[in-house]
């Protein structure tokens, strides 16, 4: 039997148990109900900022030599394989057109070359009178909370489109001033055509100081989400790049891409003429000068220094504020000869031209993933309005790739159409491409036999079904080719306000 002090301590012991365990239970309780508030707290604070980021990589005239596309066995691009290891490569993707300006301007309009009637690097769409008041990609964004960034190539020649972004920063241009010409002789009448080594500091090339500025822009907080297009000149001529590029493509070891000696023998007229480019050197230059490997090893090298760039921005992107709710979109505006059918730039509706890049990376997307399907840049502009929660643009011709990035495996029943000057076209679906020119001549490839483009079947009668599956597939609207018919805006006078957007500066938001 307890005594009756014992029995009083152990009873006030108890009591302190008691409230102990009370106390406990109260201050679990507490902390759910606090735990829950924060993630309502969290869920609303989301729900405000529900649109994603968007970063808008684009590099000039980059083909599919890159290492996740195995387009060339040198290829060494290691931080774009990474960016495609975090979503979803499109294998088979094309421009809508196989130069700058039509490439650029259908992507941002959302509208084919035949539509738009811009075919060549000229004219300046706002500046003809069924494009000037048309919307752009980024100028859709900024017109719904959005705020637009962009520095180096986005349009042709890296033109300022005042309505397009509010923030501007440098846009170096495809020569520098401190650039030296390396092949004095070359047989081009373009100072662009020259390729080698620079050796000054590789931040001053024009793409490192095109992507210092975007990574400042990553690292930042910024008050609005935000479409930040980043364009990188290089791998388009001249093939500069620093150094220690070249020396990682050795030149004794570089492959030169596979050639068909009398591969346009079964080439309709209209191929030949249409294809015809006389600003870059001829292929029997290059071969006769011993420049063939050369000018590969430089391509390869300025594609590896691009890739270094776009490790920058990856880096700066993943260690920000900003990583886990930005959109990544990589993309060339179209693809680049360097011998095949013996000739060297775009500009022809061959697999070569055509073809180009895409990787699209999506917060909690698919990872790793290829898709095979035909696609085209011209989907980019619905496919992020739609990703970003914004309202659909009725004027759009692009069809948008959402369900591939949910599933790349998907049924598609679209294929893919480039356009080069009125009249002439190519269509790629998931095996062939059929090409008709405007004199109603015609090329046919099954590229699951002949990837190089080097039998022309389009004579062949058991293709005829096939081609003319395909040719349903051409655009009935082909406009005429635009003209300039619009007056530039004049120049405003000091002190009549109106901000103007200045490289490295912004229109309304402070930088």
């Amino acid at each position: 039997m307890l005594q009756p002090v014992k029995a009083a301590n152990h009873f006030v012991s108890g009591v302190s148990v008691l409230s102990d365990i009370r106390t406990n239970m109260y201050r679990t309780a507490i902390s759910r109900v606090l735990c829950l508030f924060f993630v309502l707290v969290g869920i609303a604070s989301a729900s405000e900022n529900e649109h994603p980021n968007v970063l808008l990589i684009s590099i000039d005239d980059l083909n599919d030599w890159v290492g996740c596309l195995g387009g060339h066995p040198q290829s060494d691009t290691p931080n774009i394989d990474r960016l495609a290891e975090r979503g979803v490569l499109f294998t088979n993707a094309h421009c809508q057109a196989p130069i700058c300006n039509p490439s650029r301007t259908s992507l941002m309009l959302g509208m084919r070359p035949s539509t738009t009637g811009i075919y060549v690097n000229r004219p300046w769409f706002r500046l003809t009178k069924r494009n000037a008041d048309r919307t752009t990609l980024s100028q859709y964004f900024g017109q719904h909370g959005y705020e637009t960034l962009t520095a180096g190539k986005i349009y042709h020649a890296s033109r300022i489109d005042q309505p397009s972004f509010e923030t501007v920063g440098p846009r170096p241009g495809q020569r520098l001033e401190i650039d030296e010409c390396l092949i004095p002789e070359i047989a081009s009448n373009s100072k662009l055509w020259d390729f080698g080594p620079q050796t000054y500091d590789e931040q001053k090339f024009g793409d490192a100081v095109t992507a210092s500025w975007a990574v400042k822009q990553l690292k930042r907080q910024h008050e609005h989400p935000f479409f930040l297009a980043t364009g990188f000149y290089r791998p388009h001529v001249p093939f500069y790049a620093p150094p220690r590029f070249f020396d990682a493509h050795p030149l004794q070891s570089i492959q030169t891409p596979d050639v068909k000696d009398h591969d346009n023998d079964d080439l309709p007229a209209a191929a030949l003429t249409l294809t015809h480019n006389a600003l870059p050197p001829s292929h029997d230059w290059f071969v006769k000068e011993h420049q063939w490997k050369p000018a590969v090893q430089a391509y390869l090298a300025s594609v590896s220094f691009t890739d270094a760039q776009v490790g920058r921005l990856l880096d700066a992107l993943d260690s920000s504020p900003h990583a886990h709710n930005t959109i990544v979109i990589l993309f060339s505006d179209h693809g680049f000869h360097l011998g095949e059918k013996g000739r060297w730039a775009k500009q022809s509706l061959w697999e070569r031209s055509t073809r180009v890049p895409l990787i699209i990376s999506v917060p909690h997307g698919l990872q790793g993933k290829t898709c095979s399907r035909p696609v085209e840049l011209l989907s980019l502009y619905p496919t992020l309005l739609q990703l970003c929660g914004l309202p659909a643009n009725d004027h759009l011709e692009g069809v948008n790739l959402k369900p591939l990035l949910d599933n790349p495996k998907s049924a598609w029943e679209h294929m893919a159409l480039t356009t080069y000057q009125q009249n002439n076209h190519a269509v790629r679906s998931e095996h062939y491409r059929y090409i008709r020119y405007a004199d109603g001549s015609e090329e046919f490839y099954d590229h699951r036999s002949d990837p190089h483009e080097w039998n022309n079947l389009a004579s062949e009668p058991d293709k005829t079904p096939l081609m003319k599956q395909h040719a349903a597939w051409l655009p009935k609207t082909n406009a005429p080719e635009a003209r300039i018919n619009v007056n530039k805006p004049a120049k405003k006078k000091a002190g009549q306000g109106g901000k103007q957007p200045t490289p490295g500066g912004t229109r309304s938001r402070s930088n």
